[in-house]
C-alpha cells in the first residue's frame, strides 16, 4: 500500500525503472542520469521519513505490511510451542502465546495478533482481545511466573473489543486485573508496542519493567479518531488530534512512558524485517539477561516506582 506522503517517492522510483529499462532494450548507456534520479530518490526518502508528523506515523503503525506479532517470534525466538485457551470461556485468537526460547533462555512469550487479510482479521478479530484473551495471557503469565521464565509481550491493536459479549464476560475486569496481576509477578517482564497501543487494550499487557516501542508505533489512550470525536465533535479531524495527543515514541520517551525506542528502517519496519529482528532480538537478550539478575524484590519496587513516578502534577 503506497501512503498519500510516499507518492512522489514511488513516483520517482518507477521513472527510474523505466529508464532502466529503455536503457537495457535500446543499448544506451543512461547510467549518469540513472545515478542523478538515484541519489535524488535517496535525498526525498531521507527528508519524508526523518520528518513524519504524528498521523503519518499513525499510517505506518497501520500498514496491512506491517510485521505482526507471530511474524516477530517466529524470526526473534526459537522452538516456540503456542499454548491455547483461558480455561474459562474460549481461544481469544487476537492474542497469541505459549513457550519460547531467546538465545537459549526459557521465555514466556505473548502477542496481540492482527490479520493479513479480510478473513484472517475476522479470524483475529482485528487484533482486538475479547475477555477471553486477557484471561489466557494472564494464565500464560502466571505459570512462567511459577517457572522463573520472563515474559515478552508484543502489543499490536487498536484496542480491547466492546462488543456485547465483551462486556457481558467482564472486558473492564480482565484488564484491571491484568494491570493488578502484572505490577505483582516475580518475574521480569519486558513489553513492545510494534504497531498500535491503543487504550487499556494495550496497556493490559504492558505493565512491565521496560516498555519499549518501534520506531514508527504508536501508543496512546484511545484512537486519534475517538479523540477527535470526543473533544473536537468531528472525528475527520483526526490528525490535528493525533498532533495533541503527543502519541509517537519520541514524544512518550521524553515523557518517561517508555524505555526505549527500536529503530527501524526508512519507511517503517516492513522495508526490512530482518533487521528490526536482529535489533529487537538483540535488545532483547541484553535486557532479559540484565533483569534476571535482580532479586525479586528490586525487581517489584522498581516496577512499582517506574509507574508511580509517571505524570506530573501541581499543588
Amino acid at each position: 500500500m503506497v501512503l498519500d506522503f510516499e507518492k512522489k517517492l514511488y513516483d520517482l522510483r518507477d521513472k527510474i525503472e523505466e529508464l532502466k529499462k529503455v536503457s537495457e532494450e535500446q543499448g544506451l548507456d543512461l547510467s549518469a542520469e540513472i545515478g542523478l534520479m538515484e541519489k535524488r530518490l535517496d535525498s526525498m526518502k531521507e527528508d519524508v521519513y526523518t520528518k513524519l508528523s504524528a498521523w503519518q506515523k499513525v499510517k505506518i503503525a497501520r500498514l496491512n505490511e506491517r510485521p505482526t506479532a507471530m511474524e516477530y517470534i517466529e524470526a526473534v525466538f526459537d522452538d516456540f510451542i503456542e499454548l491455547h485457551g483461558d480455561r474459562g470461556y474460549a481461544d481469544d485468537h487476537a492474542i497469541v502465546g505459549g513457550l519460547a526460547t531467546l538465545n537459549g533462555i526459557n521465555v514466556t512469550v505473548i502477542g496481540i495478533q492482527k490479520g493479513r487479510d479480510t478473513k484472517e482479521n475476522i479470524y483475529r478479530n482485528f487484533g482486538m482481545p475479547h475477555p477471553e484473551g486477557y484471561r489466557k495471557a494472564l494464565r500464560l503469565m502466571k505459570q512462567a511466573e511459577k517457572f522463573n521464565r520472563p515474559i515478552i509481550c508484543l502489543v499490536d491493536t487498536p484496542g480491547a473489543y466492546c462488543g456485547i459479549g465483551a462486556e457481558e464476560r467482564g472486558q473492564g475486569e480482565a484488564i484491571a486485573r491484568n494491570l493488578m496481576e502484572m505490577a505483582n509477578l516475580k518475574t521480569p517482564i519486558v513489553s513492545i508496542i510494534i504497531g498500535e497501543g491503543g487504550s487499556g487494550g494495550a496497556l493490559a499487557l504492558a505493565v512491565a519493567d521496560e516498555v519499549w516501542m518501534l520506531e514508527h508505533s504508536i501508543y496512546s489512550i484511545l484512537s486519534p479518531e475517538g479523540f477527535a470525536t470526543i473533544l473536537f465533535k468531528d472525528a475527520s479531524r483526526a490528525s490535528e488530534a493525533a498532533e495533541t495527543m503527543k502519541i509517537t515514541s519520541e514524544e512518550l520517551l521524553n515523557f518517561g512512558i517508555i524505555d526505549r525506542i527500536i529503530k527501524e528502517p526508512l519507511g517503517g519496519a516492513h522495508k526490512d524485517k530482518a533487521a528490526v529482528c536482529e535489533k529487537m532480538k538483540e535488545n532483547l537478550v541484553e535486557t532479559v539477561t540484565r533483569l534476571q539478575m535482580e532479586t525479586t524484590e528490586s525487581l517489584l519496587t522498581k516496577r512499582y516506582s517506574k509507574f508511580r513516578q509517571m505524570g506530573e502534577f501541581m499543588e
